[in-house]
């Protein structure tokens, strides 16, 4: 919008069914942004939707049609609303892919998202490791690295001592922040086990857990009690709506990612907005977007590594990464991206 493009919107009326949704709502709490002309329209399991859907847009033969992958599931919705857009022969399609090979497989995977890629006509992917996945499925179409860009629609930091007031947490702790649901591999049992290790060497630390589970909650329940460690977390184990998102981050020392495998994670361009260090796993695309004993610390994926990155952060202190996190998040602009789509779009 802010390069002169006329642009809307198409989102979905019914996105997900229960058992891909274990979360409390799909819907937003928050009013609709006033600026942007948002259309809820797209059911993810009718196919006569799809139909009607993919003629509209073909109707109307916008430029170019930005399109988010981020599961196999919605594979047959896209692939055929797409379709149905091609038939007018001037529209450019351009794929941000989230993942190409999704982090829990499930039967399918691979059919419906070589249908998917087929009227794609080009791919945008935020890490190299998905860039790569991408090329399993797609040859001789335009495909280029973007990394993640800041997400800055959580609104502007506030300090830590008035964050920490609202969450009521004490001013004088040392809180690590583990940020989003709760899923296997983001690794939140193996943060669980370093804080066992840890807790006795800094007791005043704790462990800010935001963010809803999407699994088994019983497991981590149990963990808990079985590891001791009840005293050293703060769950917050719910849906946040994003004007809340501000508070959880601000009250941080620090935003812990323990993830046993990624491609990127939208949990480390906020980090950047409210310039946050990271202690990150080195798996996949993270270590790509935080520079080691820079932007923050990159730890294996076992317990007994993060322990030590835990530890060695809180000796080298949050001052030592300020300012390589504000050189760093210059890199992450939306006008890098928003270009990348003109660019590959006009690719014929």
């Amino acid at each position: 919008m802010a390069q002169g493009y006329d642009t809307s919107i198409y989102t979905f009326s019914f996105q997900y069914p229960n058992f891909l949704f274990p979360g409390t709502t799909q819907f937003s709490l928050e009013p609709a942004p006033v600026d942007l002309k948002i259309k809820v329209c797209i059911n993810s399991i009718n196919p006569l939707n799809w139909l009607i859907v993919g003629n509209e847009l073909k109707n109307l033969k916008p430029d170019i049609i930005v399109i988010r992958y981020w599961l196999p599931f919605m594979g047959p919705c896209f692939g055929t609303i797409l379709r149905k857009i091609k038939k007018n022969k001037f529209t450019r399609i351009v794929c941000i892919a989230d993942n190409i090979i999704p982090h829990e497989k499930r039967t399918g995977d691979v059919a419906f998202t070589k249908y998917f890629v087929k009227p794609v006509d080009a791919f945008i992917a935020m890490s190299k490791k998905v860039l790569k996945d991408i090329s399993i499925f797609v040859k001789n179409k335009p495909m280029r690295f973007v990394p993640l860009p800041l997400y800055d629609n959580f609104g502007q930091s506030v300090s830590k001592e008035d964050a920490r007031k609202k969450l009521g947490i004490r001013f004088e702790d040392k809180v690590l922040l583990f940020f989003g649901f709760i899923r296997e591999y983001k690794g939140l049992d193996i943060l669980f086990e370093a804080m066992a290790i840890i807790k006795n060497s800094i007791p005043d630390l704790k462990l800010l857990v935001v963010g809803e589970y999407y699994g088994n909650r019983k497991k981590y329940e149990d963990l808990i009690d079985k590891l001791g460690i009840k005293d050293s977390l703060i769950l917050h184990t719910q849906f946040i709506a994003d004007s809340e998102v501000k508070f959880y981050m601000c009250a941080a020392d620090c935003v812990v990612q323990p993830y046993r495998h990624a491609t990127q994670s939208a949990v480390t361009p906020v980090a950047y907005h409210f310039e946050k260090p990271m202690i990150i796993t080195n798996v996949g695309g993270l270590p790509d977007l935080v520079a080691d004993k820079k932007a923050g610390l990159i730890a294996e994926p076992n317990a007994d590594d993060l322990a030590k990155k835990i530890i060695e952060y809180f000796e080298l202190g949050e001052q030592h990464f300020l300012s390589h996190i504000r050189e760093e998040k210059k890199k992450y602009s939306w006008n890098s991206m928003v270009q990348a789509i003109i660019d590959l779009a006009a690719v014929k």
